[in-house]
């Protein structure tokens, strides 16, 4: 550790994050496991399910090795992640490579399977609404600060506010009606793989896109609009229309400079956020992602895919943090000082 302290500059910076994160991400899996392994009640009847018999919820606790101290437990679970672990069915064995997150007892199928089978959706519809958030909310944000005190203005901040306020799912319903249903724009949305056709792909995304993008969108509008107007009072923006610089180019060029770093640091937070975060977008459009094979998981009382799901979607957050304090300090040095 004391290696790490002396790294000056930015890569120790960057090494210091790397590290927290792989703390934090371990903490986080402590506390998942205590949770939900070590919780009063039968651990091995809620995990395999209600409609296991005896025999199958003997197997079920041999597999968690509830017989062993709970700290011996974590380690084996904190191995399969790390090594894989093999898991005994009773007539056979089967393995898990890693990261091994176990098996889920209602489809018998491993949940780091079930989770990579999710995570394209997930990510296609947050890397997607994710671009649209930030073209709609910082143009308008920039927009907003440059013609400040115009009616343009305040009619820009009205509709910031409005979308922040407005729930995604009233959002999603409204877009739903009008465009499919009323004008027939667009089909309804039906998640179609990258690799299959990208062009129905973005078709059918477009929609979850839009009511994902238009409720983030508000948020990033206000950031910028505030950033800019806080950087266009300060004494070198003020030389420059000294010398007779266009007020477009100090907007465009000096004060929105100015304003991305928070905007950078917020757009890597809530890409990490947004994997676990757009459940109700998922289920409204019928979305097979990450967020609702998560509320089905806890549905059907699927204790490992739970668990599994909750590690990915922290995994994701935390990391993103780390990026986001990176990207921050890139933007502004000061940062690394402090």
């Amino acid at each position: 550790m004391s290696g790490i302290r002396g790294l000056g500059g930015l890569p120790g910076f960057a090494v210091r994050r790397v590290v927290g994160a792989v703390v934090t991400l371990l903490a986080i899996s402590v506390l998942i496991y205590v949770v939900f392994y070590a919780a009063p009640g039968d651990v091995a009847q809620i995990t395999c399910g209600p409609r296991c018999s005896p025999e199958q919820v003997r197997q079920v606790a041999g597999q968690l090795r509830l017989d062993d101290p709970l700290y011996l437990r974590y380690w084996h679970f904190l191995q399969g992640i790390l090594a894989g672990q093999d898991f005994s069915t009773g007539t056979a064995v089967r393995h898990c490579d890693a990261p091994c997150l176990g098996l889920s007892y209602q489809s018998d199928q491993q949940v780091t399977q079930l989770i990579s089978a999710k995570l394209p959706v997930s990510f296609s519809l947050v890397v997607g609404a994710m671009a649209l958030w930030l073209l709609i909310g910082v143009g308008t944000g920039v927009l907003s600060a440059w013609r400040r005190g115009r009616i343009s203005e305040r009619l820009l901040t009205g509709l910031t506010l409005a979308g922040t306020a407005t729930p995604v799912f009233v959002i999603g319903l409204v877009l739903m009606i009008v465009v499919c249903g009323q004008l027939q724009w667009l089909p309804f949305p039906q998640y179609v793989p990258f690799g299959e056709d990208p062009e129905q792909w973005a078709w059918n995304l477009l929609l979850p896109w839009l009511a994902f993008a238009l409720v983030e969108a508000a948020r990033y509008a206000r950031l910028t609009r505030a950033s800019m107007l806080e950087t266009l009072t300060e004494d070198h923006v003020r030389t420059f229309r000294a010398y007779g610089v266009s007020e477009a180019s100090i907007v465009g060029r000096h004060a929105l400079r100015g304003a991305l770093a928070p905007i950078v640091a917020l757009a890597a937070n809530d890409f990490g956020a947004a994997m676990g975060g757009a459940l109700l977008v998922e289920t409204m459009f019928g979305l097979p992602g990450i967020g609702r094979e998560l509320v089905h998981a806890v549905d059907v009382v699927d204790l490992p895919v739970v668990v599994g799901m909750i590690l990915v979607i922290g995994f994701f957050v935390v990391v993103a943090n780390a990026v986001a304090d990176v990207l921050f300090a890139v933007a502004d040095r000061r940062v690394v000082l402090s």
